[in-house]
Order: C-alpha cells, then structure tokens, then sequence
C-alpha cells in the first residue's frame, strides 16, 4: 500500500483522529493530499465499521482523491468522495421522498431556462403578473425578472436568515411560483440540492441520524468556498454532538462571494465546534518568483518552506489587444521550441495556461491560437458550451428523453426545428423516439438528431457511441466549417461519456448521465493544449506556465468592484488565485489600447497589481 510522504505540519492533520479540526492552508500546501491521507489512514488504521465523508468543491479535486486512493480495494464502497452538490444529489435519490423528490432529480443548470420558468410561473400569478405588466418596456421587465432571479438565489443559499424574514410578501411569491414552474417540470435547480437536503435533515431527525451513524468522519476541502447553505447542511448532517469534522481551505482564495460564499463559515465552524485550528505554511508548487508575486498581492500570505527554484516573473504590453495576444503567443512557441531551465523536460501546450479575468479578455488570444493551428481549450464556465447547433440539439433532446415531463426543453426544440408541440410534454407518449421523429420533420438535422437519439433507444443496455457516432456520419455530409464545430463539440461530448462510465455506479442511465453533466462531474479536469481559462474555472488547476492576460485597470480589477471596498477584496483574492496556478513561469499582459463595443478606442492604465509589485512604474 502506498503512502504519501508527508511534512510534519501535513502528519498532524492527518494523524488526528477524534474531534474537529479546522486547516488553513494556502497555495501549494498540499490540502488535497492531506484529505486524502487522511482519508487512507482512517479506512486502514481505524478499527470499525463506517463510511468517510470526503466532499470538495470541485470536481477536479474529488477525482484526483478517488484517484490516489484506486490502491485501497475498498475505497469506492467505504468513502464517499465527491461535491457537497454530487453528495447532496445522492441522499436526495436515495431519501427524497420525504420532501417530494420522486427519483434521481433533473437539474435546470443553465440561468436562462431558469428565467424561463420564473417568467412563465409569474405570468400565471396575479400579482406578480401585474409588477411584469407595469415595467415599462422589455428592457425594464428584463430588469424585474433579473432581480427576482437575484432575490430567488439569496433566500435559497440562506435557508436561516431567510426564514426569519417571514414580511417579505413579494419573495415569497416569487420563490413559491419559481418552484411551482420547476416541478411542474419536474425539475430543480442546484440550490434546491442543499435546502431539501437541509429539509430532510432537520425535519426528519431519524434520516440525519442514519447519515451520522453511517459516516463516523467526515472532511471538507475547499471550506472557504461555503455559504449559508452549505454550512447549514453540514451542521444539520452534524447535530449537536457529532464533532470528527476536519475543514481545510484558505481564506485568501474565496473567490466565489457572488455565490454567497464566504470564509467566514470556517471560523464559525471553529468556534461551533470548538475545532483546534493548524495553519499548513508551506509552498511545495510555486517557484520562488511566483511566491513572491502572490506576497506582494496579500503581504499576509507567509510561507515557511518552499521550493528552491527561482522561476519568474515577466511583462508583456501590447498596443493594442491583438498585438498583446501575438504577444502572448509569440512566447508560448519560443517556450514549447526552446524550454526554460526551471521547467523539467519539455515545454508542451497542455503545461500552459491563459488565464482571464472574464472570457472577453481571452478572446483575442484565442484567435491568434487558431490562426497559427496551435491547439487549445477553452473552459470559461462549469461546463462546455456548444459551438454547433447538432450537439446543442441533441443534448436538448436527450433531456426530454430522460424526463418526459421537461416541457421548457421541448418546447426549445420544437422552436429550434420550426414546429409546434401540441402536448407540453411527452409524458403520455409511448414511444418517445418516434415522438422526436414526428417533431423532427423534414429537416436534415433535427432528422440526424431525432435518430441519434432512436440508436440510443434501441439499445438494452444504455450506450451513447452509437449516437455519437450516428451524428459524426451526419457531419460528414457538411461542409467543413461546420464538420469540424460537430467533431469538436463531439469530442468533448464524448471525453464527458467515458469520464461518466469510469466514475458512476450502475445502473447507468440518460438521467443519471445529463446530472452528472449538470454537476460538472463528467467534465475533464484538463485536455491536450493550452488551456483558456476564466480565473473561476482554473480554480484547483495548476501549469507550468501561466499567462493572465488583460491585466488593465477596469479589465482586472473588474470595473464593477471600483469604488467598493469588499468587491475590490474579492478582486484581489481573485488575483492570487490566478498568480499561484503557476509552478515555475508567470506572464502577465494587457494592451494600451482597447477597442470598446460601441467602436471607440480607449487608452488603458495597467493593473494596480503591477503597480505594486513593481512591474510598471
């Protein structure tokens, strides 16, 4: 059995065995190595009959714990490693019944179908109906419904503060219609994961005594990152005497405040549960210039051992966005064709990554990747977005297969092939492949699509290849263009099937497929080629060398924080998280000038943040 080599710092966390602990760590500290000893030590050394509770944030993160862990034979049926949100998904098909979730629950992930079904369920409520028809234009209704959207978030990832405020006629309304509208589809959204669990937990004391007792220990990575919600699970799952909880997480890296999330929930843990605190202050991924960058964004940030590697720190200025992307490319194929004395081996495009702030300040880069052929990807949300309208499609229909009752996705694809449903949902129908068929028309991709779907019916055993490969044969027949956005999405698609057949239980199924790619679970942490990544979707992730481009002042920090002391907070932390994916090589850059949406150009300031560390002057 293989066992990690562990600093001292590292061995008290994991040697622990009785009571709660709380673990700030920072950067490159080994959080997630520590979990997972943790983990082995606790199914190999503890003598007893239990189950460890091992919930991360990211889907990333969870892997990588299954994966140091595939030596212990019984890992897969002694532990649950996974998301709060994946964790949450289980104990609701398993114990949903209880508050009124019949099976594996059906997510509404993407916001604008949750608008969607808010916009229909207010139409058909009176008085919500009028505050709609009173916005005085589309643009101002657009405005309402985004504020109940808003309202809708906040009362759900606070199932405390929003019970005690019982006076707000208007939210309730607005929740109660938004909820009826999902389960009319038989639908829910990720914060309806967490309340009804905090539901089952608190209002059936036997169900969360089950869980206890099954779960002797349980750990939580990535504690920075909870909000009310979450933490209100936690303590629900806890009760008043069960205290073998071990957070790890670290405040400089909360980055999700406009989840609700705040590090603040680590410390009420600590003082809730009279957890012992250890501070983890060692760097074992960062090269000494990059540490030193990260000081100079929180002066804080101390680090007690790292790596004698002096890496570096580089600035490239544009003069306007497309020179800074040429740029910025330019120095990726000098690295990958000459190497760097700090890197071991050779430099490839999959060890690099551009980071941005938000998508747009990665758009020129991406440009100028696919002029020169260089191979990259692209993950700026949770999950992939769809470049072709053939996958798009065919994912929209694998939905209404896999709940009959999804009359928002239906009626989306019936408008997508020109056609009317006469029923709002496929329910009654007895043979949903040829349902889709009749829809489907003459058209040749909603015909390509509609039987993509049938080979996935006919089959006994559920298996997606044959419909993948029944769309490729569709491609062929177009032109190159859109021949190669089908292969792309189609690949990515099916990358998302195989992580799906290696990670989930049996039986598998459409449902249980299109979940587990709401949740983010089938996404593939990293592919071959340079990565484009927002600053939230690197989170977890780690390359050799990192760019982070659009470093202007109103791009990063974004313009929005300006002027407001916690938003400029949450900036800079977000700031850090982008400096410390890098291991050996940190770039940034940013163009002098840059073109607006309405056409002019604006000359740009650099960020503050090479202001202070002394990049520019």
């Amino acid at each position: 059995m293989k066992r990690a080599s562990l600093s001292a710092q590292q061995r008290k966390v994991v040697e622990r065995v009785e009571g709660a602990l709380l673990v700030v760590a920072g950067p490159g500290s080994g959080k997630t190595r520590v979990i997972t000893e943790r983990v082995r030590r606790l199914l190999t050394d503890v003598p007893g009959h239990f189950r460890v509770l091992a919930l991360t944030f990211t889907n990333k993160a969870a892997n990588e714990m299954k994966e140091r862990l595939v030596d212990l034979p019984d890992a897969k049926t002694r532990a649950f490693i996974g998301t709060v949100h994946s964790f949450c998904l289980e104990v609701l098909s398993e114990r949903g019944k209880l508050v009124g979730v019949e099976g594996l629950p059906q997510i509404f992930e993407q916001s604008q179908d949750r608008k969607q079904v808010l916009l229909e369920a207010a139409q058909s409520d009176p008085a919500l109906a009028g505050m709609l028809a009173d916005a005085r234009d589309s643009k101002a209704r657009n405005a309402v419904l985004d504020g109940w959207m808003r309202l809708i978030s906040w009362r759900k990832a606070h199932p405390v503060s929003a019970a005690e405020d019982e006076d707000d006629d208007v939210g309730r309304r607005v929740v109660e219609a938004y909820d009826a509208g999902l389960r009319a589809c038989s639908a829910y959204d990720f914060d309806d994961l967490l309340l009804l669990v905090y539901r089952l937990l608190t209002e059936y004391p036997q169900v969360a005594d089950f869980y206890r007792r099954l779960y002797r220990f349980v750990c939580v990575d990535e504690a920075q990152d909870l909000n009310e919600a979450q933490y209100s699970v936690l303590r629900a799952l806890c009760g008043a005497e069960f205290r073998n909880v071990v957070l790890v997480g670290d405040p400089k890296q909360s980055i999700y405040g406009f989840n609700t999330a705040s590090p603040d929930f680590m410390y009420r843990f600590r003082d809730e549960f009279h957890a012992e605190e250890v501070t983890l202050t060692e760097n074992f991924r960062s090269s000494k210039a990059v540490v030193k960058m990260a000081q100079h964004l929180d002066p804080k940030y101390m680090v007690e051992a790292q790596l004698p590697i002096q890496g570096q720190v580089s600035l490239l200025v544009g003069v306007n966005e497309a020179d800074e992307a040429r740029l910025v490319v330019d120095e990726l194929q000098r690295l990958t064709a000459e190497g760097h004395e700090d890197i071991e081996s050779d430099i490839t495009p999959s060890r690099c990554a551009v980071l941005g702030r938000t998508r747009f300040a990665l758009m020129a880069v991406e440009r100028e990747l696919k002029q020169r052929a260089i191979p990259f990807y692209k993950r700026l949300s949770a999950n992939h977005e769809n470049e072709s309208a053939t996958v798009d499609e065919f994912q929209l229909a694998l939905r209404v297969v896999a709940n009959p009752r999804d009359s928002l996705h239906l009626a989306a694809l019936a408008k997508k092939w020109g056609r009317k449903v006469a029923e709002r949902s496929l329910g009654d129908q007895p043979d949903v492949a040829k349902a889709l068929a009749a829809l489907a028309g003459g058209s040749a991709r909603a015909t390509a699509v509609s039987g993509a779907v049938a080979t996935v019916l006919r089959k006994q055993r559920f298996d997606l290849m044959p419909a993948i490969q029944h769309l490729r044969t569709y491609a062929d027949s177009l032109g190159e263009a859109e021949r190669l956005e089908i292969y792309e999405d189609l690949t990515v698609f099916e990358e998302e099937w195989d992580q799906y057949l290696r990670t989930a239980p049996a039986p598998r199924t459409i449902g249980g497929f299109m979940s587990s790619k709401a949740l983010g679970a089938t996404q593939q942490a990293s592919r071959d080629g340079v990565a484009l990544l927002t600053v939230h979707s690197s989170k977890g992730l780690e390359f050799d060398v990192v760019f982070i481009a659009g470093m202007a002042n109103g791009v990063f920090p974004d313009y929005r924080a300006q002027g407001r002391p916690k938003e400029m907070a949450e900036e800079r932390r977000n700031a850090f998280v982008a400096v410390t994916r890098s291991r050996r090589l940190l770039y940034f850059s940013y163009a002098q000038l840059r073109l607006m949406p309405w056409g002019d150009e604006k000359r740009q300031q650099p960020s503050p943040y090479l202001r202070e560390a002394g990049l520019v002057t």
